[in-house]
């Protein structure tokens, strides 16, 4: 019977799966024309499936000789006369087990202390035996570093320009997460050059491979149903379309943490929205390898660039900068309406939590007796209390909980908040979390027993900001059809006394309620 595959490639007979042909258009073109091309996307998104599967088919139809090659095992081997060499024998290794003639002939008596040199006579001498035209499609290309990854494109760059005086690879794709653009930045500061005779410069084109659609998502899980005879309620699908944007292995893991962890495998019983939401919360928790990796990436400042001030809400991040280009291959964020946000939902929620999981963990120290049954009164949560426990709590410690927070000092504040209520709804309760770069604010809403509790996260720039506050805390209590709302308004001018910082006050705009917190 097949699964749901969380891990490495899929296989068909073993697993449910989308074609990966559907996702990607346009290779097979560049493969007729001899070109060479990068295909990047994030991880786990079925770069390797689609790259078997299309080795396969193009073997399969008899125009090519194609050749799968991995290049993790070269990963971090900056020095070329040690990289190169390794690159050889991998490749030597990958042909002895498919069926291409003359695979044993390759790079027979190679001089490897010619590291020089190396990879492009053998591939020159290997294609010159061959009765049709060889592709190679060489995975895990950006985990080449520096010297090894240089040395390696300018031999294929001088390999490429050798065609067709010379026999060499027909068409070349450079797999893995990153475009060429980063490769360059990787190796080189803007400001220099390679001149000329970069070997950057003989990529042609940069493809991605898409996320599932919606359409997909329904495909991939009625695969299951037809089956085993266990649906999916239309409103669970919809629901992990929403929470995941067609993230391949977000919607394949959440099929899996209903079907064998919370089922157990009885497929008597339909999966519902319930359940969908219950496997999200407990893969969120559980943080597996595939979520742990990208948060990973939240460390280095080049991301931190982009993230800090999408969780601000600030709109001042370029689009055509590398660090943004970067976070957005990643697969960590995407642009819509004109403004950066988080890949998916899923992703928002893991990224404040990460980001906030040492602050979450001090809390549950007695000492800070903020847990959810404290601000309970008649079964609702009792806001006015919950938030001057806030208060209170940001005066007697901020300054301790801003040293926490140097990676993301700007966004500090907020991430503070954020740790303070969910360590209030831990056990009961929820937090939506949605933020995006050019609302000049972080939206949350607490949910408890399905009453909603919006809120708004500010920080003071200008004197216009509290105008601006309120209307957008109103916008959001809409969208939520609510009639109260909290704005919670961060002054953080260091010559402003904390006696006028700290206020409550409650507008009214509209029939509606807004209670401006001040911290």
């Amino acid at each position: 019977m097949k699964y749901f595959n969380i891990a490495g490639p899929c296989n068909n007979a073993k697993h449910y799966m989308i074609d990966a042909a559907t996702r990607l258009h346009g290779v097979e073109r560049l493969i007729d024309l001899e070109q060479y091309f990068v295909i990047h996307a994030a991880r786990q998104s079925g770069k390797t499936t689609y790259l078997k599967d299309l080795t396969e088919r193009l073997n399969a139809a008899g125009k090519y000789y194609a050749l799968y090659c991995s290049l993790e095992s070269i990963q971090n081997i900056s020095d070329p006369e040690k990289g190169i060499p390794g690159i050889v024998r991998n490749i030597k290794e990958k042909l002895d087990d498919t069926d291409i003639p003359h695979r044993s002939d390759f790079a027979e008596g190679a001089d490897y202390e010619n590291f020089t040199g190396i990879l492009k006579s053998s591939l020159k001498q290997f294609c010159k035996l061959l009765d049709k035209p060889l592709v190679i499609l060489f995975d895990e290309a950006d985990c080449l570093s520096e010297g090894t990854l240089i040395a390696f494109l300018r031999q294929l760059r001088d390999g490429y320009n050798s065609r067709p005086e010379q026999a060499f690879i027909h068409s070349v794709a450079l797999v893995g997460m990153r475009n060429i653009r980063d490769y360059k930045a990787r190796i080189r500061p803007d400001s220099e050059t390679m001149g000329s005779a970069s070997p950057f410069n003989i990529v042609t084109e940069s493809l991605t491979l898409q996320n599932f659609t919606q359409e997909e998502i329904v495909q991939l899980y009625r695969q299951h149903t037809d089956e085993t005879g266990q649906a999916f309620e239309d409103a669970a699908v919809e629901r992990v379309w929403e929470q995941t944007q067609g993230q391949p292995w977000l919607v394949n893991a959440i099929a899996r943490e209903v079907i064998e962890k919370i089922f157990h495998s009885d497929y008597a019983k339909p999966v519902t929205v319930d359940l969908v939401n219950e496997a999200i919360q407990n893969i969120i928790l559980e943080r597996p390898t595939h979520l742990d990796s990208l948060l990973e990436r939240l460390k280095e400042q080049r991301v931190r660039r982009i993230i800090e001030p999408m969780i601000l809400g600030e709109g001042l991040i370029p689009r055509d900068s590398d660090d943004f280009l970067y976070t957005r291959d990643l697969g960590l964020i995407r642009v819509i309406n004109g403004r950066i946000e988080p890949a998916n939902p899923i992703y928002a929620e893991v990224i404040i939590r990460k980001l906030s999981s040492d602050m979450q963990y001090e809390l549950q120290n007695p000492k800070y007796p903020y847990q959810l049954p404290r601000y309970l009164k008649d079964g609702l949560i009792d806001m006015e209390y919950l938030m001057r426990d806030f208060q209170q709590f940001w005066h007697a410690n901020s300054d301790i909980w801003l040293k926490r927070c140097d990676d993301y000092p700007e966004a500090a504040p907020h991430l503070v908040m954020m740790a303070f209520l969910q360590r209030v709804v831990n056990g009961g309760g929820q937090i939506i979390r949605e933020m995006a770069s050019g609302t000049g604010r972080l939206d949350l809403c607490l949910i408890y027993e399905n009453r909603k509790y919006p809120i708004e996260l500010k920080i003071r720039y200008g004197d216009k900001y509290m105008e601006e506050g309120i209307e957008q805390t109103v916008r959001y209590m809409d969208l939520h059809c609510c009639t109260e709302g909290w704005l919670v308004a961060f002054d953080r001018r260091p010559a402003v006394k904390w006696e006028d910082k700290l206020y409550f006050r409650k507008e009214t705009v509209d029939g509606k309620t807004v209670t401006v917190v001040g911290v």
